[in-house]
């Protein structure tokens, strides 16, 4: 490691968000009231872009924080407002949430956004975009994927679809293109100036039907990476959505055979580095690979670079291994990533580059 700083949270967490001013949203899961959202702010190194050596200040600290009476599954920050949307079981409703002023440390909810026939729906998948005015694309399937327009509630866009697969993520690709991922693994393209059009995009290798699958995206400088799938099984597919008709690359990730659920896992673009992408959800480990010289034969991918920080922090809740509940990567520090456990460990780490390497 070049660096390593650790917190502990006290419950588990599954998400981890980037907001304003460089700071750290996380949120809880437990099943019982009171699950806490926190506002972070990060250890003085993480705060530049340069790395600044021996600081005495090395953790986070709550900035502000407020309960929610279900589990947060999902939190997404909206962009240039004080604004956070939340989701979680038992339905597919959305909360929208204030992050408090400077002479408060309260997070408030401030309004619910519910959804046609959402109960008894699964919770719902989220993104954000503010390119016209400040949009969340939400669903928990095919069938239910709607925009709408965060401070007014007004819903803005509703895809038209006959099928009602579960999601596992979706996407903005632009203000006016969707890219939804079923936890079968099938992408689906949609345009919101044709809302009756819903274009799939790909299937997966042929895999067992229990096999569940998530997407990772991200835009560089020369537009749209290809769409990473990460598989319960270790499966990783790359895409080019301008050539649907073929796999980019295919290979087999180095983890654990799959347990019970595929609930945590998580593939993600870095995006300061181009071709390198991380994956969790299978054990007490974060993964990064290098995917640039990948090709499509599906053979076994050696890391670069594997954080067992989690496995060896001790046991979970249930009296379990920790198991990595998400992750994600610093918006500037090329080689910085943020991981949370199911034990209530928040890690941000950055590894040495191998000799050799950019």
């Amino acid at each position: 490691y070049r660096d390593l700083h650790t917190f502990e949270l006290q419950a588990p967490t599954r998400l981890i968000e980037w907001a304003r001013g460089n700071r750290v949203c996380v949120a809880g899961y437990g099943q019982s009231d009171g699950n806490e959202i926190l506002q972070l702010i990060p250890p003085p190194t993480l705060l530049t872009e340069e790395t600044q050596g021996l600081c005495p200040e090395r953790d986070f600290k709550v900035e502000c924080g407020g309960f929610s009476e279900r589990p947060v599954y999902s939190l997404k920050y909206v962009p240039d407002t004080s604004l956070l949307v939340t989701s979680g079981p038992p339905d597919s409703s959305l909360q929208v949430w204030q992050v408090s002023a400077e002479d408060s440390d309260v997070i408030k909810s401030v309004s619910t956004v519910t959804t046609e026939n959402g109960t008894g729906q699964s919770w719902a998948k989220i993104a954000i975009i503010s390119a016209r005015a400040s949009w969340v694309l939400h669903g928990s399937r095919l069938n239910r994927v709607q925009i709408t327009e965060v401070e007014s509630r007004k819903n803005v866009y509703t895809a038209a679809s006959r099928g009602s697969e579960e999601l596992s993520g979706l996407a903005f690709l632009d203000c006016n293109t969707l890219l939804l991922c079923c936890a079968t693994g099938r992408l689906c393209l949609a345009d919101i100036r044709q809302p009756q059009s819903l274009m799939d995009a790909m299937s997966v290798p042929s895999a067992p039907c229990s096999e569940q699958w998530c997407m990772g995206t991200r835009h560089g400088a020369q537009g749209l990476e290809p769409v990473a799938r990460l598989s319960s099984r270790g499966l990783l597919t790359l895409t080019d959505l301008r050539k649907i008709s073929e796999f980019l690359a295919l290979a087999k990730a180095r983890v654990p055979s799959p347990g019970s659920g595929a609930e945590f896992l998580c593939v993600s673009w870095a995006p300061a580095l181009k071709g390198y992408l991380a994956i969790s959800g299978f054990d007490g480990t974060v993964h990064v690979y290098d995917t640039q010289s990948w090709d499509n034969s599906g053979r076994e991918a050696e890391p670069i670079f594997v954080h067992k920080g989690h496995a060896f922090g001790g046991a979970g809740g249930s009296g379990d291994p920790p198991l990595v509940t998400v992750h994600t990567w610093h918006l500037q520090k090329p080689r910085t990533l943020l991981s949370a456990a199911s034990d209530g460990s928040l890690h941000v780490w950055d590894w040495v580059q191998p000799c050799g390497k950019c």
